[in-house]
């Protein structure tokens, strides 16, 4: 047990003092900071200027309404009524005084209709707000033509009354719903990120030790399960450190300025009410995904002494997540399918499928135990799988790249 802890806490240590999870760490929460204060950045770099755009209205009716609609819809817009001639405009526009030029017309049927002149056309977000503006008192001027009550035009484009009423008590609300689903496109991106980053870390880790011999006196030192076990949670908690403190620094951050950002994508996927029952399956789920896909990766890493070779043995756990990534998008949309209710039991997919059932479905606690069990008992079946290819992979070496290495790992154990 002293070999697997001195194993186990020189693999944390030297890899949380490394430059690459220093780095990594800081400017991961530079982004955090960064989408969290995203509008304070944008407002800090821009000149705080208006767009001026000059009109021209030979109607002399359209610029008001015009100009009333489009700067409620885009505060940085300010549109100018000029009385110069056009080409005294243009002018204008290409030194630059004015963004854009908007010429208003009436076409033959007495409808309003714009040209829009500017030095490029590439700033196409003031266009289509102009555009839509005047597309709309296009309609209401046509509407008065047409001699039809403003009141029952209101009336037809009206949203429908649609309710949508769960008759079981126990079915879920829609911001239960709600915050199902933003727990599980956390879950979901964690998970892809960890199997990735950390399994091709647990990869390269034994590649690297098996490629400059340290292996052979690892092994001499403590037995090579011991060895795997201490280098899966190793890196495990390297993880956990790493993803606790952005989780804690992005929810700080979050919490901080809730006020801010209430009624933006928080809200919509309800992250700072989730239920604490869903959060702790979330825990549970995510640490049993952690260490089934861990005990896999260090399996695979013992049967490559090339760290180049490691990358091409890591594509089946990649392959593995994003077969349960899609189901878990299509689970979003359609909880009850067979596809997921099957899925969800498969230990590969379970720790977000089974997730999203319950977040999204009231399932009873028997199937939840169900699937962590059947999830227990592959992680134990993989690591006494794991344990023998590791103990007789360990001792390959030259280059071996393909999974058939397993059955020359295999008997290469029963000749210890």
């Amino acid at each position: 047990m002293n070999k697997f802890w001195i194993v186990l806490s020189h693999t944390y240590f030297t890899r949380v003092k490394s430059k690459a999870f220093i780095i990594t760490t800081l400017i991961t929460l530079l982004v955090i900071f960064a989408a969290v204060n995203i509008q304070q950045i944008i407002d800090t770099f821009s000149s705080g200027e208006k767009d001026k755009i000059a009109v021209i209205d030979t109607t002399d009716q359209i610029f008001a309404p015009l100009k009333e609609n489009a700067e409620n819809i885009d505060d940085d817009l300010e549109l100018v009524a000029v009385s110069s001639s056009e080409s005294e405009v243009k002018e204008a526009v290409q030194d630059k005084e004015y963004e854009a030029l908007v010429i208003l017309s009436l076409n033959d049927e007495d409808l309003p209709e714009g040209t829009y002149y500017a030095n490029n056309i590439t700033n196409s977000g003031v266009q289509q707000v102009i555009e839509e503006q005047l597309q709309q008192l296009k309609v209401g001027i046509a509407i008065e033509h047409a001699g039809i009550d403003q009141e029952v035009i209101e009336s037809i484009y009206d949203p429908v009354a649609f309710h949508a009423v769960a008759l079981d008590k126990t079915a879920k609300t829609n911001e239960e719903l709600n915050q199902a689903r933003g727990i599980i496109y956390v879950m979901v991106i964690l998970m892809y990120i960890v199997v990735i980053i950390y399994g091709t870390m647990i990869i390269n880790a034994v590649a690297t030790e098996k490629s400059s011999r340290v292996m052979e006196l690892l092994i001499s030192s403590a037995p090579p399960v011991t060895h795997m076990f201490a280098k899966i949670f190793g890196v495990a908690l390297l993880g956990l450190t790493q993803i606790g403190i952005l989780i804690l620094a992005g929810y700080a951050m979050i919490a901080l300025k809730k006020d801010e950002l209430a009624g933006g994508m928080l809200e919509t996927f309800g992250i700072l009410n989730t239920p604490v029952s869903l959060i702790i399956y979330s825990i549970v789920f995510f640490l049993l995904g952690y260490i089934l896909y861990a005990t896999i990766a260090a399996m695979l890493g013992s049967l490559v002494s090339r760290s180049e070779d490691a990358q091409q043995l890591i594509m089946p756990l990649i392959f593995l997540i994003m077969i349960g990534y899609f189901i878990a998008i299509f689970g979003l949309a359609a909880p009850e399918s067979t596809l997921v209710t099957v899925s969800s039991y498969i230990p590969f997919f379970s720790p977000m499928l089974m997730l999203l059932r319950i977040g999204m479905l009231d399932i009873p606690i028997w199937q939840v135990a169900i699937s962590i069990g059947i999830l227990i008992v592959t992680i134990v079946i993989l690591a006494l799988l794991g344990a023998r290819v590791y103990r007789g992979g360990v001792l390959m070496y030259g280059k071996s790249n393909s999974l058939k290495d397993v059955k020359k790992a295999f008997q290469l154990s029963k000749k210890e």
